[in-house]
């Protein structure tokens, strides 16, 4: 569920209420995990970029010259500090991690629920970020065009690619487990 952020709550966290702040981030925490979760995977990544964007929007807050935007703002931020931690980890050599048993981040309904959630982390980067800004953030295409610097025709030519291809590998799912249900 989308929060709604009050612009005169934006305006006074700008003028120094750190109270009026923590009620905004305490507003987006979920929506800023969700997304920081489809982008980097790991818990442990999504607290390291949380942090940071906390960080970064607390002390450049007085910069946003637009209250009314403060949220795509913030979702700008949150996108840079994954995509600088997935370059720094493209950059650092790691001994191989023995994989560890993770439950499910959350109770699925049936299996369609979880073919369509694999088939999203299966997307490019692009396509995943576009989609969950738009179905699991619930941005307007001007909103996520705004966050990723994008035309809106590029938003649209995303969705419409990623929608394809999701389509596509739950047809293949379906398909699959009707051909093991006759077995």
């Amino acid at each position: 569920m989308q929060q709604q952020i009050d612009v005169e709550e934006v305006k006074r966290a700008q003028n120094g209420d750190r109270e009026a702040f923590i009620q905004i981030f305490r507003k987006l925490e979920k929506e800023l995990y969700s997304l920081a979760k489809s982008i980097v995977k790991t818990d442990e990544d999504c607290a390291d970029v949380f942090q940071e964007t906390t960080l970064k929007v607390y002390k450049s807050l007085s910069t946003l010259r637009k209250p009314n935007y403060f949220k795509t703002w913030v979702f700008r931020i949150l996108i840079n500090e994954c995509n600088q931690l997935l370059r720094m980890r493209k950059r650092t050599v790691v001994m191989a991690d023995v994989p560890e048993e993770a439950p499910m981040s959350k109770p699925y309904n049936n299996h369609t629920d979880v073919d369509l959630q694999e088939a999203v982390e299966n997307l490019d980067e692009n396509l995943r970020i576009v989609i969950s800004l738009f179905y699991f953030q619930d941005l307007s295409i001007k909103q996520i065009a705004d966050v990723l610097d994008i035309s809106q025709g590029a938003v649209k030519t995303r969705l419409h690619r990623a929608r394809g291809l999701l389509a596509q590998q739950v047809k293949q799912s379906r398909e699959r487990e009707l051909e093991y249900g006759k077995i």
